[in-house]
């Protein structure tokens, strides 16, 4: 094949991917920075899951956020924000909340109660498998079950 043909089916085959990862206006973001954020502010609402590290730079750090964006539907399908804090000179309140030390990946519980910590990256399955164990997601599952289609 020539490189032009190459590139051209390179580029045909990735613009749906494209246009399927861009970001609903409508949906709520999936990934957002610790900032001034409070994890009260997600209670009964979101399952935060949380990734810290010393610097962005970190390979663990960046290993994690690379695992997380291989599968962001089934994140959502289990009402997950990833929050991101890297900076320990400026701290959270979820940092100090935390007290993480270096890398950290927390998962928090609809109900504000931590659920797991780990010290090194986790992919998305074996973060859903421990979310879907959790009382509250069973009833979830339960109630989508007996949930009238429409």
């Amino acid at each position: 094949m020539k490189p032009f043909t190459t590139l051209a089916l390179a580029l045909t085959l990735a613009l749906p991917l494209q246009a399927t990862a861009a970001a609903d206006p409508e949906q709520e973001p999936l990934f957002v920075e610790a900032g001034d954020l409070e994890l009260d502010a997600f209670r009964w609402e979101k399952r935060p899951v949380v990734v810290f590290a010393d610097s962005p730079l970190d390979p663990m750090f960046r290993r994690q956020m690379e695992a997380l964006e291989l599968r962001p539907d089934e994140l959502r399908d289990r009402d997950v924000i990833v929050i991101t804090d890297t900076d320990p000179d400026a701290p959270s309140p979820i940092r100090q909340a935390l007290r993480p030390r270096g890398f950290m990946m927390v998962l928090i519980g609809k109900d504000g109660q931590i659920k797991l910590r780990k010290p090194q990256p986790w992919d998305v399955r074996e973060i859903s498998r421990s979310i879907d164990k959790l009382p509250d997601r069973q009833q979830e599952i339960r109630d989508r079950r007996a949930a009238p289609i429409r």
